[in-house]
């Protein structure tokens, strides 16, 4: 046994001290309080005092035990929580002999005098081991109190449960700790929603001090709408017993400027007999946390926005889409209304010289003409907004404006800087943010971004946002802007190089078609040409440069220089595919020796050198009608085809051969004859029309025989109904259609007669035309004629040979043709002064509009053509 030192019990007192206790603790009482309440009203305050209490004392927490021990040293009374304290019922109790029933044997006889010296009057307070009921060994503190009032004494015994006790006082200590020297503020409300006790945090947050909080309610502490917030929160969590977490609230603190916000978590606090005894909670001032989780869910919007920016704008190279695509990310995510501005020229692809450039020693005053190429609101009246705004006449999607010099507009486009102006009188808009399209130094136009009333002012960090949203977006535009230069000019030198509108032909009527591909990356190599030619003759050619873009266009123009050249040479359809051939393969450049690639003068080529001599191939079909016979002789280079729509038939694929295509060399092109009836139809076309990767190209064929064989149409109509057969369901290439109808020649509108070579056939010769004209109705071209055919056969009798044949042809001009056998052509010299003859073919070149001689496989045909 452990015992303290012993003290004497206090004298005549009649009432035992509470051992441990030092003395009496005073509170702090306020004015008003219980305290205050039981002095005023005594009789009151003593129906308190002795009155009972609520289920739970302080024996619900710590084991205690009460017993006496008479003068002869034996258990004289026992009480209940002794019983249940020991596991010793009372009638086992009374009487027996503490020593030996508690104490072990081996301490029996220091406990004997213990006990005798408490029966003397001895106070003793000590620790002694003990058997709880349920067998197990526990430490318990003794308090022996001697009865001194009786000569004979006995004395009183006390017991409490060490184990108890030490996990009460662990549990204060923490409390106490936790309560008074975290930094969070905690607080207990009783049951009455009155706080009872607040830590210093929360009074020192709250700007009071902790004993002025003690006693109020959150009406008294809040404003009423937070006050009734919590108040309801608390009144939850008495009834239910479930805790409330992070639940928010405001107010103003006396000591500290503006609003804070606190987070408090509620706990219901219950007795050991499960009594409400109030509310515990843990107050945190999270106004800084808030102000930070606010900056960071706008930086993770920041990095959102500029993520989908990344992803969405640039999509195209359209100028006009980049610009929707800018404001499709920005409204309304980042702002209500926003508008694009560009200047004008920007449009056409040109460049803009009245922008400036950042950095130049004088910019332009940034009042220069822009088109409002997108506009985005979910505001009403975007468009009033607007114009309110800038202060100018309103500018829709599509229309231009200028902005005055001294305008924050003009300001922007001149320094190629962000402004804010200030706020004008419109009562929808509560900040505004001009923003210049910079892209490689160059301002491009701007953007307008605002934002409507309820919505927060543009700050520092917005203007960074913005200014990188726009920069991307400006980058893309001018991207566009580049491109868009760059595939106009390759459109224009493409479509230079064909045919403008429906070009005339002898004897045919003509319909044509270019359509570039869907996509519009890259201009393709698909050409087509009607070539007049000498005696009512037309040159049809279509082809097809494998490849895209401005090299591809390129050889596709040299390739139709070429044809033109070589048709001008009156050659057969097989000898121009050869000829072009052997030019295609020229357009490649020589074959580089064996050995590292080498250029003049030692100099090595470049990788640019090596490109260009990469090997052009083409397609390409070569036909030649001659529209007073209806003949045409075709010759196909790898091409696709020809197809013929008869009168009353349904269209057919032409069997021509098809060969290899142009560049390839190594075989010959054949030739194939065809008389074409009256009122055909002759298709040429290429592979994007009829080509596709959704379908076969046998597909492609028959569905484009199909259109072509439809109710009767006028050819303008037929070739629109074709393209709009196929063309939308692909679309993938550039697409080059050529169609060609048929009229044959009337009867009267040809002469044609053959003539001995005797002299009198030049007499005879000039007769029969002047007859012929004169039939018809050419009164004035009879004296040129006569002149010319008298010329031509005089010739023709002089330097050919065999049977002379004259032939007048009447459609858009009026053609004389004189044939003979003979292969030498003619040459116009200049003929000298002394000279008797030479000077005739330099008369037909004056008085004829054109004239010319060409092979056919028998001699020759020069012939001259006069307007009608």
């Amino acid at each position: 046994m452990n015992s303290t030192p012993a003290r004497r019990a206090p004298s005549s007192s009649g009432h035992a001290a509470v051992p441990g206790q030092a003395g009496s603790a005073h509170l702090p009482v306020r004015d008003g309080g219980a305290a205050s309440r039981s002095h005023h009203h005594p009789v009151a305050a003593e129906e308190r005092a002795w009155s009972g209490g609520d289920p739970g004392t302080i024996y619900d927490y710590i084991r205690v035990a009460t017993f006496a021990i008479g003068p002869d040293g034996r258990i004289s009374q026992w009480s209940e929580r002794a019983a249940d304290f020991f596991g010793i019922p009372a009638a086992d109790a009374v009487g027996a002999d503490p020593i030996t029933t508690f104490v072990p044997r081996e301490l029996w006889r220091r406990g004997r005098s213990r006990l005798e010296r408490t029966l003397a009057g001895e106070e003793w307070v000590g620790t002694t081991p003990y058997r709880d009921a349920a067998g197990g060994e526990g430490l318990a503190e003794l308090y022996l109190m001697p009865d001194s009032s009786l000569p004979t004494a006995g004395a009183t015994c006390l017991a409490v449960d060490l184990g108890r006790l030490r996990r009460i006082e662990t549990d204060l200590a923490a409390s106490e700790a936790v309560f008074g020297q975290t930094p969070t503020g905690f607080v207990l409300f009783d049951d009455r929603l009155r706080l009872q006790r607040v830590n210093d945090a929360f009074a020192s947050g709250m700007g009071l001090a902790p004993t002025d909080l003690e006693g109020l309610t959150p009406h008294d502490i809040f404003p009423p709408s937070e006050a009734d917030r919590l108040a309801a929160a608390l009144r939850k969590v008495l009834a239910t017993g479930e805790p409330v977490f992070d639940l928010r609230f405001h107010g103003a603190v006396p000591t500290r400027e503006g609003n804070r916000l606190w987070a408090v978590s509620l706990y219901r606090l219950s007795g050991s007999a499960g009594q409400t005894m109030g509310v515990a909670g843990q107050v945190s001032d999270v106004t800084s946390r808030h102000v930070a989780e606010r900056e960071a869910d706008g930086v993770r919007r920041n990095l959102a926005l500029l993520n989908e920016a990344s992803a969405h704008i640039g999509s195209t190279l359209d100028l006009e889409t980049t610009a929707k695509e800018l404001l499709d990310v920005v409204v309304p995510p980042f702002c209500d209304l926003a508008t694009v501005d560009l200047y004008t020229a920007l449009l056409s692809g040109e460049t803009v010289p009245s922008a400036g450039r950042l950095g130049d020693t004088v910019l332009t005053d940034g009042s220069g003409e822009l088109r409002r190429v997108a506009v985005s609101s979910v505001v009403g009246g975007a468009s009033s907004v607007l114009g309110s705004v800038t202060g100018l006449p309103i500018a829709e999607a599509g229309g231009t404006l200028c902005y005055p010099r001294r305008s924050p507009h003009a300001r922007a486009l001149r320094t190629g800087r962000s402004v804010i102006p200030e706020p004008g009188p419109d009562p929808l808009l509560r900040s505004t943010l001009i923003v210049p399209l910079v892209a490689r130094d160059q301002v491009l136009g701007l953007v307008q971004l605002s934002r409507a009333i309820g919505s927060e002012p543009f700050d520092a960090r917005d203007v960074a946002i913005a200014e990188e949203l726009v920069a991307r977006a400006a980058v893309c535009i001018d991207n566009a802007r580049l491109y868009r230069r760059e595939h106009e000019r390759a459109l224009i030198l493409q479509r230079s190089l064909l045919p403008p509108g429906n070009p005339a032909a002898s004897g045919l009527e003509i319909a044509c078609r270019y359509l570039p591909s869907n996509n519009n990356t890259e201009v393709g190599g698909d050409w087509f040409d009607v070539i007049p030619l000498p005696g009512n003759r037309t040159a049809l050619v279509i082809g097809d440069v494998m490849g895209r873009g401005l090299r591809a266009a390129v050889a596709m123009g040299q390739l139709r220089t070429a044809v033109r050249t070589l048709a001008m040479l009156d050659l057969d359809p097989a000898e121009v595919l050869t000829a072009l051939d052997e030019i295609a393969r020229g357009l490649g450049g020589d074959p580089a020796p064996a050995g590292p690639p080498t250029a003049p003068y030692g100099r090595l080529t470049s990788t640019a050198d090596e490109e260009a001599r990469e090997v052009y191939l083409a397609t390409c079909v070569y036909a030649v009608y001659d529209a007073v016979t209806r003949r045409c002789v075709f010759a196909n280079a790898g091409h696709l085809p020809p197809v013929l729509l008869s009168p009353g038939e349904s269209a057919r694929m032409l069997d021509v051969p098809p060969g290899l295509p142009l560049g390839v060399g190594g075989e010959p092109f054949e030739e194939v004859e065809l008389t074409l009836p009256d009122g055909a139809v002759l298709a040429l076309y290429t592979d994007g029309l009829v080509e596709s990767r959704k379908h076969q190209l046998d597909e492609g064929l028959r569905a484009f025989r199909s259109a072509l064989s439809g109710d009767g149409k006028g050819l303008e109509d037929l070739c629109d109904h074709v393209l709009g057969e196929l063309n939308p369901h692909h679309g993938e290439d550039d697409i080059a259609l050529l169609m060609a109808k048929v009229h044959a020649f009337p009867e009267d509108a040809v002469g044609n007669w053959f003539l001995p070579p005797e002299p009198t056939s030049v007499a005879k010769a000039r007769e029969l035309a002047c007859s012929w004209l004169l039939s018809r109705g050419l009164e004035e071209l009879v004296d040129t004629t006569e002149l010319l055919v008298s010329e031509l056969v005089t010739n023709a009798l002089k330097h050919g040979r065999g049977e002379i044949r004259l032939r007048l042809l009447r459609e858009r001009s009026l053609v004389c043709e004189v044939w003979d056998d003979g292969y030498a052509q003619p040459r116009q010299r200049r003929a000298q002064e002394t000279d008797e003859g030479g000077r005739g073919l330099q008369l037909v070149s004056l008085l004829a509009e054109r004239w010319g001689s060409r092979r056919t496989p028998k001699g020759k045909i020069v012939w001259f053509e006069l307007a009608l």
